[in-house]
């Protein structure tokens, strides 16, 4: 008897897998899909807003980081400022691009057995950059495309590498390596340079360096400075004055475009533009700002000319209502910090600033116009950028720190600080200069005392009292015998209140305590 076998069904092949191809081979196709990603959406952000196609938001990556920041509690940004001082930023760069590194590499190792899913995971990834450029201020709906044709070319390098891993003996992958890595890279490098700055807003920043402007200009008296070799100078240079804010790309803006307006609790809303601003009678003061993060003995502080237009006359203009005790501060980035109505009101030098040292603002110290008030921290008053002042009250409305854990109201505290010799310093026996600087901004400093181990506190000599609103320089002439020594310095404002001995870190409203620095005598 013949029997007959029943007819097969004819099987749908399996999708070709990657088996046989090292984990690491994965690994950099993954990294260089991201390297595509990344620089693609790079250079496509920065073309946009050169051309004027979107709203200026910056590439992936860079809202990614501020959006961290956005997020950040007041203890991590403590430990990222102590740790890496002004370099902050750039450290959160570099973090968020290990990172993406290490995602994507993982990511290309999944995509040799389950390419599917590593697809939808690479998709998800690029929709958190997608979202972070959205949540940035000002975003339009076309800052978002960059970002999704950088993933698509990621997701494109990686379907056409698993298909070269699958299909018979696995290709040499080096030369895809080579030719995306040369495109990511030069797309990336083109993209950065692009995005570094407005042509327009530099031509406005050389402008502005031959312009004679209105007002009176300011004497600094001899002897304000000390010219002890170590001890900060007076005036802090632009290129060595701390910066302490939450722009990863700095905005460069064109002065000519700049517009300022008043809005809010106000009897009738102002704008004015930077025309305007400079026809102003300006002012010239000296004014030391300082960051809150700074720690006791802290560099996050600096001395400066500032040049610009008092805000209480365009307050005045406005005309505030009654009721209001607060002015939100916007940046052009989105940026908001609360100032009390008062100390915008006063008689002190609060102004909107166009100049420093002589100069037109640095862009990255917030060109072309920024505020200045004396006497209180900058988390609460020194907005960069400045593109509006809403009178408003305190029960209202809230700065950017402030639901992040820092006080609303921010005065600075007295505190003194030693810059010779640094601690841990090797001096030899005999008359050794101790110095440094000491601040009570908008009091003024009457007095500084320098205590050596645990000997008595002795007066030091201070230099020319120029401002209320700066630090003081001080000297003590140091009989120095042979060992080990810890030096402590503290300071009195002009109304005679000693600055606080105890310690206190700088959240929520300023660190206190006494600056000691321990050196050894030979």
């Amino acid at each position: 008897m013949t029997t007959t076998s029943p007819p097969t069904t004819p099987q749908t092949p399996a999708a070709p897998e990657a088996r046989g191809v090292p984990g690491w081979v994965g690994a950099v196709d993954g990294l260089v899909a991201g390297l595509l990603t990344v620089g693609l959406g790079t250079l496509l952000a920065a073309l946009l807003t050169a051309v004027g196609a979107a709203g200026g938001q910056p590439a992936p990556v860079a809202a990614v980081s501020g959006a961290f920041i956005d997020r950040t509690p007041a203890w991590l940004k403590d430990f990222a400022i102590s740790t890496f001082g002004t370099n902050d930023k750039r450290a959160l760069l570099v973090g968020t691009i290990v990172v993406l590194a290490l995602v994507c590499a993982a990511i290309g190792v999944l995509a040799r057995r389950r390419l599917t899913l590593a697809l939808v995971l690479f998709a998800l990834v690029g929709a958190v950059g997608a979202a972070a450029v959205l949540s940035r201020p000002g975003a339009a709906p076309a800052d978002v495309v960059p970002t999704l044709l950088g993933v698509a070319a990621g997701l494109w390098f990686l379907s056409h590498a698993h298909t070269a891993n699958s299909v018979g003996t696995p290709s040499n992958p080096s030369r895809r390596w080579v030719v995306g890595g040369l495109v990511g890279g030069a797309a990336a490098y083109v993209g950065t340079l692009v995005g570094g700055g407005s042509t327009a807003a530099t031509a406005s920043r050389e402008a502005l360096k031959a312009q004679t402007l209105k007002g009176t200009k300011l004497t600094i008296p001899a002897g304000a400075d000390l010219g002890i070799e170590g001890l900060t100078p007076y005036i802090v240079p632009n290129g060595e004055f701390y910066r302490i804010d939450t722009a990863i790309v700095v905005p460069r803006l064109d002065a000519s475009e700049w517009k300022l307006k008043v809005t809010g609790m106000v009897d009738r809303e102002v704008e004015i533009d930077w025309r305007t601003l400079q026809s102003k009678q300006l002012t010239e003061a000296l004014v030391t700002l300082m960051c809150v993060s700074n720690e006791v003995g802290g560099d996050l502080t600096g001395n400066a000319v500032w040049t610009g237009w008092p805000v209480r006359e365009l307050l005045a203009m406005a005309g505030p209502r009654a009721g209001a005790d607060m002015v939100l501060q916007t940046s052009v980035d989105g940026w908001t910090c609360g100032t009390p109505l008062a100390a915008l009101t006063d008689d002190r030098n609060a102004l909107l600033a166009i100049r420093m040292n002589g100069e037109p603002l640095p862009f990255e110290h917030g060109f072309p116009v920024r505020l200045v008030v004396p006497g209180l921290y900058g988390y609460v008053s020194a907005t960069k950028w400045v593109t509006e002042l809403k009178v408003t009250t305190f029960a209202q409305d809230q700065g950017y720190w402030t639901p992040r854990g820092w006080s609303p109201l921010g005065p600075v505290k007295t505190s003194s600080r030693i810059d010779v010799p640094r601690a841990g310093a090797t001096v030899k026996a005999g008359t050794v200069a101790v110095a440094g600087v000491a601040w009570a901004q908008h009091r003024g400093i009457s007095k500084v005392e320098v205590q050596v181990d645990q000997g008595p506190w002795t007066p030091a000599r201070l230099a020319v009292d120029a401002s209320i609103d700066t630090w003081r320089q001080w000297v003590l002439e140091w009989d120095a015998t042979p060992g080990s020594h810890d030096i402590r310095v503290r300071a009195y404002d002009a109304t005679g209140e000693v600055q606080s001995p105890y310690e206190a870190a700088p959240a929520p409203d300023g660190a206190t305590g006494i600056h000691v620095v321990n050196v050894r005598v030979e």
